[in-house]
């Protein structure tokens, strides 16, 4: 098709190939992929569940800070259990 400056519908009647849409297709990951890009199946729908892999530096950089919002959480419930202890002490005193 680029070497004889065909259009996508006669690449796709000289090839046999049902829609000119699939040479479309084919072109964008031709150019962007290169031809190991052509080898690779895609058949059915893409995978949008978000798998992505985070960089390393991101995930270790989440994995401190969920570390150290739990151990403020911690601190804090104790914390109250502390307040809520002297209030009930100063109140047993006045009585």
């Amino acid at each position: 098709m680029l070497k004889e400056n065909l259009s996508y519908c006669e690449t796709a009647r000289r090839f046999e190939v049902s829609c000119d849409t699939r040479i479309k297709s084919w072109e964008r990951i031709y150019l962007t992929e290169g031809p190991e890009g052509l080898a690779v199946e895609r058949r059915g729908r893409g995978n949008k569940s978000g798998s992505r892999q985070l960089p390393k530096e991101v995930e270790e950089d989440l994995l401190a800070e969920v570390q150290r919002l739990r151990a403020e959480n911690a601190y804090l419930k104790n914390l109250q259990a502390l307040v809520l202890e002297e209030e009930r002490r100063r109140l047993r005193n006045r009585w």
